[in-house]
């Protein structure tokens, strides 16, 4: 969880809260953080001068940007190479579900098609047509498709990149856009290759096979070859889609990187920590901004508390793919009843029973807190209940993520 709480209790001593702040974002990963350094250079110096409103002000101002703050990806390759099975892949949704993009539909290669992401609403995925396309020559081609808006743009292919698609690539790169090229159906590769060499077959030289075809490519139309990311869309653990999603993650500003790590699909335990390092960030500001100096409140949590808790672990259950929707498309994908998946996990029985056992649920977090950080508080920052127990639900949502990861 990271050390945010030291043996100090000087409430009002705000040098504390400062290098509280600063320590916290010293032992975030520059990759993970969701602020920049400029925003947190300018936290630290209104603590430093003990504007505690100040601070507060710029922590809102982060907060809601990062909600708000739109987030587009460009998906371009010729028909049939797998851009809708990608896009599908990304959003973590199947072609039959609502809003999925539309697989093997020749219509959608003829103009580009958004795509919200069903929890993430901020961020939209666009199917762009292959560049050369009657509707889309070269020459016109970044400003029909308004080259602007986007992010950043991820070049598919399922054989070898074509001239046209590296001369995308360039002008992309001329315009200072990040640009990723995708090999996809690397499994079918794969398994043809194994069906004509049965007895020599070794997965690991075919998959050397394939990128170096790819590096030659860009060798003989005079470009450094990038990272090339080789991919299956049935198949997202395997092969190179967690590199994929490391390196958009990494490229993207502070800024964006948030709504970005809530997207990515639960394929390995790594990408579920990441998800939870970023939701932790969130939880971290948003308690510094409710109250840098509250005090744990000796009473009991407040009925609003417990509505507004009940929200938030609803909410994290939906991010991290443990809600009951999520939950009956997991058991029919699996076919395994849905009362043996609830069993498995814990966070849909957490708040079953409140009054006493809310407040038994806290007490027992704040030990195990303790134990793991040398002390319940932190250079003189004490976090009201709320959000001690928001820590509690961001945990064990984390936690039946992996338990379903591994057992599904």
């Amino acid at each position: 969880m990271g050390q945010l709480f030291s043996d100090t209790s000087k409430n009002e001593d705000r040098g504390d809260l400062e290098s509280s702040f600063t320590a916290y974002f010293r032992n975030t990963k520059k990759e993970s953080k969701i602020i920049t350094q400029e925003t947190i250079d300018s936290i630290e110096l209104h603590l430093t001068k003990g504007n505690i409103q100040g601070a507060n002000s710029i922590i809102r101002d982060v907060l809601k940007n990062i909600d708000n703050i739109p987030i587009n990806v460009a998906v371009t390759g010729e028909f049939g190479v797998g851009k809708s099975s990608l896009i599908n892949a990304l959003m973590g949704v199947g072609p039959e579900d609502e809003g999925a993009a539309e697989v093997g539909v020749v219509q959608t290669t003829m103009r580009r098609t958004a795509y919200k992401h069903p929890k993430i609403q901020t961020l939209t995925l666009w199917d762009l047509p292959g560049i050369g396309t009657v509707n889309f020559p070269p020459k016109d081609y970044l400003e029909k498709v308004k080259f602007q808006e986007y992010d950043f743009f991820i070049i598919v292919s399922a054989t070898r990149f074509k001239s046209l698609e590296l001369d995308l690539a360039k002008a992309i790169r001329f315009m200072k856009k990040n640009y990723y090229f995708v090999r996809t159906k690397v499994d079918n590769d794969l398994e043809n290759e194994k069906q004509c060499n049965p007895r020599t077959f070794d997965r690991e030289k075919a998959m050397q096979k394939i990128r170096s075809i790819c590096v030659n490519i860009f060798n003989q139309n005079n470009m450094d070859a990038p990272q090339i990311f080789l991919i299956s869309n049935s198949n997202l653990s395997d092969y190179d889609f967690p590199v994929l999603m490391d390196t958009l993650v990494k490229d993207l500003p502070a800024q964006k990187r948030h709504n970005l790590m809530l997207f990515l699909a639960n394929i390995t335990e790594a990408a579920i920590e990441r998800k939870r390092n970023s939701v932790q960030q969130t939880i971290w500001l948003e308690a510094c901004k409710a109250g840098l100096l509250a005090t744990v409140p000796v009473v009991g949590i407040l009925r609003d508390d417990v509505e507004k808790l009940k929200e938030k672990l609803n909410h994290y259950r939906v991010l991290f793919g443990v809600d009951d929707a999520s939950l009956e498309a997991i058991a029919k994908d699996s076919q395994v009843p849905v009362e043996e998946l609830k069993k498995m996990i814990k966070s849909p029985y957490l708040l079953e029973n409140e009054g006493e056992t809310l407040g038994e649920m806290f007490f027992k977090y704040m030990e195990k807190f303790a134990s793991a950080t040398g002390g319940p508080v932190a250079t003189g920052l004490y976090f009201r209940k709320t959000y001690y127990l928001q820590y509690l639900f961001l945990d064990t949502v984390t936690e039946d993520a992996k338990v379903l990861l591994r057992q599904i």
